[in-house]
């Protein structure tokens, strides 16, 4: 969250800076899951949303980590727009890495649903190693992160 943070604040000092945005309201706010795009058109927002994505790419935040909301109309011609921030695993984007790797069919390889994570425990360091090289290969539409307590 604290480098969402800071790429939102980046692309905020870009925005007041940059002339393409001047006499626009041009505004990225974010709270605590959440960041809120206005400005007056609708290609103003298109254009706020690529200056937070570069910045947040120069972060490495992934792009997986936004789920777009609608363009939303406002008073005198100003679109909104919120961009949810989507951290942890949830219950069903779980159920089914589990099953993923259930099928994988590794032997003594068990995944387990904890909270916002998924947990895969093996005697087998290589087992391990081929179920993270699998589910970098498959695409589950959000961002995955690995880590390794045995090292």
């Amino acid at each position: 969250m604290q480098e969402v943070r800071n790429a939102v604040d980046q692309a905020s000092r870009e925005v007041a800076t940059r002339f393409d945005f001047k006499n626009t309201n041009s505004q990225i706010e974010i709270s605590d899951k959440e960041i809120k795009l206005s400005s007056s058109t609708e290609d103003r927002i298109k254009a706020l949303m690529v200056v937070l994505e570069e910045k947040l790419v120069k972060r490495q935040v992934s792009l997986k980590a936004l789920d777009r909301g609608p363009l939303v109309e406002g008073s005198k011609g100003s679109v909104r727009q919120s961009v949810k921030i989507v951290a942890g695993i949830s219950t069903e984007k779980g159920k089914e890495i589990s099953k993923f790797i259930r099928d994988l069919s590794l032997k003594g390889t068990v995944p387990s649903i904890q909270g916002d994570q998924l947990r895969v425990s093996s005697k087998k360091r290589d087992d391990l190693q081929m179920v993270i090289q699998s589910l970098k290969e498959a695409d589950f539409d959000i961002p995955l992160q690995f880590t390794n307590f045995r090292d």
